[in-house]
């Protein structure tokens, strides 16, 4: 099964792969390292068929949902600390400090995929400011956290 991160807003989140370096625009889907190919894609809950809102989880309680895979972002027992894993906890952490800015909180939650709505490893409350490195992102298998401005 794969990992996933999810957010949670009660402003909208931004969509979209972030962290990908093409060779150049011309060239889609060209990348001169593995590196430059590592982004982390993150993806609304809103479904354009039936046009409306789902929510990732019952966990959590804002309107705004986005999700991306969490092949490079370690549990809390499995940091290697590798490149593409410091790169992409980078990418999550200007994310989420995006985010912050605009809606001074989010709920930030991982699980396995098919078990989101299972009991919580455990729930904190986290203030941003106390999140130094992009290292400090790293969570056990469904942890939630609620972090405030």
């Amino acid at each position: 099964m794969t990992q996933y991160i999810y957010l949670a807003s009660p402003m909208k989140l931004p969509k979209g792969s972030f962290g990908s370096n093409l060779v150049s625009p011309d060239q889609p889907n060209i990348y001169r390292t593995e590196l430059d190919f590592t982004h982390l894609y993150f993806e609304n809950n809103y479904d354009s068929e039936i046009k409306r809102r789902f929510s990732y989880s019952s966990h959590f309680s804002y309107k705004y949902q986005a999700a991306a895979c969490a092949n490079q972002i370690p549990l809390k027992n499995q940091i290697r600390g590798t490149a593409e894993e410091e790169k992409c906890l980078t990418i999550l952490y200007a994310y989420i400090d995006e985010v912050m800015q605009n809606s001074q909180a989010v709920e930030y939650f991982t699980s396995l995929n098919g078990e989101e709505d299972l009991p919580l490893f455990r729930k904190r409350s986290i203030h941003w400011p106390d999140i130094k490195s992009p290292y400090d992102l790293v969570l056990e298998d469904r942890e939630f956290w609620e972090i405030f401005l």
